[in-house]
C-alpha cells in the first residue's frame, strides 16, 4: 500500500449512481471510500397511546488504497437506500451494496422494525466494510423504548451525521442521507404512518500522481 501523507490529490471522482470510473492520465494511486445505502425506517399502525417505529440502520463502509499503474478502469456499483416501511406495521428494507469492482465494498443498513403497540421497536443493523484496508460498520438505527407518553421514534444510524431525525406524536418518518438510515414513524391514535427512506450509498475515488 502506497503512503499518501504529504501527496496532494490530482483529482477526484464522486459516484452517487452506479458507472464506471476511468483513471486519468498520470494517476498511480487511489483512495476508494464505499459506503452502502442506509436501511429503511419502519411504519407504525394506529393504535391506543403513543406508538413508534425504529430506525433504519447506516450503510457500512471500506477504504481501500490502490495502486492502479495497470488498471484503466472499473465498475462502480451504488446501492440504494432502503424503501420506507409503508403506512402500518410494517419494517423498512435493507440498502443495496456498494462496491469498488472486486476490490473493496460496503453492505447497505438493516430496516427498522414497525410498530404496532406499546413495546419497544428494535433499529436496524448498520451494514459492513469488506475487502478495504479500513473497514467499517454503520452505525445501527435507534430502538424506540416502551411506555405510552411522549414516545419518539428511532432515529436512523449514520457515518457522517446522515441519519433520518426521530420522530414523535403524528409524524411520519425522515429520510436518511448520505448512506444514513430512515428514521420511525410516530402515531398518537391518529392514523397509520410511514418510516422515512434510506440514504443512497456513494463511492468517493481521491486520484494522486
Amino acid at each position: 500500500m502506497g503512503t499518501l501523507l504529504g501527496t496532494t490529490v490530482h483529482s477526484s471522482q464522486v459516484f452517487t449512481s452506479t458507472g464506471t470510473w476511468t483513471k486519468p492520465t498520470g494517476v498511480k494511486t487511489i483512495a476508494v471510500f464505499v459506503q452502502g445505502g442506509g436501511g429503511g425506517g419502519g411504519g407504525c399502525n394506529t393504535a391506543t397511546g403513543n406508538i413508534a417505529a425504529g430506525g433504519g440502520g447506516a450503510g457500512g463502509m471500506a477504504i481501500e488504497v490502490l495502486d492502479v499503474t495497470s488498471l484503466a478502469s472499473e465498475t462502480v456499483t451504488v446501492g440504494a437506500g432502503g424503501a420506507a416501511g409503508a403506512a402500518g406495521h410494517n419494517a423498512g428494507s435493507q440498502g443495496g451494496t456498494t462496491s469498488f469492482g472486486s476490490y473493496c465494498s460496503a453492505t447497505g443498513g438493516s430496516g427498522g422494525a414497525g410498530a404496532n403497540g406499546q413495546g419497544s421497536m428494535r433499529g436496524g443493523g448498520g451494514g459492513a466494510g469488506s475487502g478495504g484496508d479500513i473497514d467499517l460498520t454503520g452505525q445501527p438505527g435507534e430502538m424506540t423504548t416502551a411506555g405510552n407518553v411522549n414516545k419518539p421514534s428511532g432515529m436512523g444510524g449514520s457515518m457522517w451525521g446522515g441519519g433520518g431525525i426521530s420522530r414523535q406524536a403524528n409524524e411520519a418518518g425522515i429520510a436518511g442521507t448520505n448512506g444514513g438510515g430512515g428514521s420511525g414513524a410516530a402515531d398518537e391514535a391518529t392514523s397509520a404512518r410511514a418510516g422515512g427512506a434510506g440514504g443512497d450509498g456513494y463511492c468517493i475515488i481521491l486520484e494522486y500522481v
